[in-house]
């Protein structure tokens, strides 16, 4: 049946048959699936207002995955097809688990969400430094305490995912090696939920995510931390700490071997250009493919003391381009950005009215019109009162762009520290 629909109703599977109504002079060149909410966006931003779409070719979040891939090899698309495959199996299992609770972090207020996932964030850090601590002291890992720090991630990923992503741009450029290990295993832990892993699986997972880097504390600071290109010496010394985490990871007891495992792949490649071992995409997991993603996402939209961080959205886009060139695997980087909401929660986003606002809840059927939290007039340069605003219910209101703190010579940390105050 064809019906018409503005764009803002339109959702990933949409099939589009002609623009109705826009204000530019877009067009269609063949009929076709929305596949992900970056297309949508497009449309938007190019002015079109209404569209037709078929209902009886609308396809589900798997089928999307499916007409998303590039041209592939026969073996290539059949280890895409078993991802699909598991990714149904654990969604059914998912479905017919016990509903969780989610009622006490869900009546939790932004402020206190974001001081609650600073806590464990702070505090997953701490441990992550005492394993760094126990590596060059070559001592035991106390691999106790870090399960513990897991389980807490744990918990309220499970109640609420969105709850633990806002402390992810809470991050200070001095302590990028301990805060990326420690962001990646939330990142892993978020992305995993979102897959329906079973939880005990998923725990083993975002484990080898927090001790994944564990390795570069043998390398050399002047080359680890050095804010120039690196000479092809430099880069294998680098890549070495891969090595390194595995022989780290090796030598605990108790250890999960899929932690062992993602700690081992993290930086393999599906068409063999990655390292240690050059492996290719039949020798990989889904959970070494997903780490890899995982990892490139923090490492592209982290700050650091010699560059600044990508915003989200540019880090997606990059994330896309190491897919088509064979690097990762399409579907999950789109699972991934799916995954996280084309504006996550916690992101910085600069409005049409010239304000600064913090992402503090995603709009599933309208993605570009989450709910903000604004903080900041550019036009006055100061802060404000904290109003919090649905957009889609604002027509006036629009996100112009991702942004990030150091954008206006702001600091994350006092931003932070604004709004769980005020909040």
């Amino acid at each position: 049946m064809i019906i018409e629909r503005d764009v803002s109703q339109l959702t990933v599977g949409s099939y589009i048959v002609d623009i109705v109504k826009q204000k530019g002079k877009v067009k269609i060149k063949t009929s076709g699936w929305i596949r992900d909410f970056h297309q949508i966006e497009a449309l938007i931003e190019q002015g079109v207002q209404r569209v037709s779409i078929d209902t009886t070719k609308h396809l589900d979040s798997l089928d999307v995955d499916s007409v998303e891939r590039t041209p592939v090899t026969d073996d290539s698309e059949a280890s895409r097809e078993q991802l699909v495959k598991e990714k149904t199996a654990t969604q059914s299992s998912k479905s017919q688990s016990k509903p969780r609770n989610k009622v006490n972090i869900n009546k939790q207020s932004f402020a206190e969400r974001l001081t609650d996932a600073k806590g464990v964030f702070d505090e997953a850090k701490s441990i992550q430094e005492g394993v760094l601590r126990d590596i060059q002291s070559g001592r035991e890992i106390d691999i106790e305490a870090a399960s513990l720090v897991v389980d807490k991630s744990l918990e309220i990923i499970f109640q609420n995912p969105d709850a633990l992503a806002c402390v992810l741009s809470i991050r200070t450029k001095d302590a990028y090696l301990l805060e990326h290990s420690v962001s990646v295993s939330i990142l892993m832990a978020i992305f995993c939920h979102y897959m329906g892993f079973d939880k005990t699986l998923v725990k083993s997972l975002s484990l080898g995510a927090f001790l994944h880097d564990v390795g570069k504390i043998r390398i050399p600071d002047k080359i680890l931390h050095k804010p120039g290109k690196l000479t092809q010496e430099e880069f294998e010394v680098i890549k070495m700490h891969a090595v390194y985490s595995k022989e780290v990871v090796d030598s605990v007891d108790g250890l999960p071997e899929v932690s062992k495992q993602i700690v081992a792949n993290h930086h393999e490649k599906l068409n063999g250009k990655g390292y240690p071992q050059g492996l290719r995409e039949d020798s990989l997991t889904v959970y070494d493919r997903m780490i890899s993603i995982c990892d490139i996402f923090d490492a592209l939209s982290a700050d650091r003391v010699y560059k600044s961080g990508f915003p989200q959205l540019k880090a997606f886009a990059i994330l896309r381009e190491l897919a088509q060139a064979g690097d990762l695997d399409v579907s999950l980087v789109d699972n991934f950005i799916h995954c996280m909401g084309v504006y996550p929660v916690g992101s910085l986003v600069q409005l049409r009215s010239n304000r600064l606002a913090m992402v503090e809840k995603r709009n599933e059927e309208v993605p570009t019109k989450p709910v903000v939290k604004c903080f900041f007039n550019l036009t006055q340069n100061a802060f404000t009162e904290i109003r919090s605003i649905d957009l889609a219910q604002q027509p006036n209101e629009k996100i112009e762009k991702a942004v990030r703190a150091n954008d206006f010579d702001l600091d994350i940390g006092k931003i932070s520290e604004f709004l769980m105050m005020q909040g």
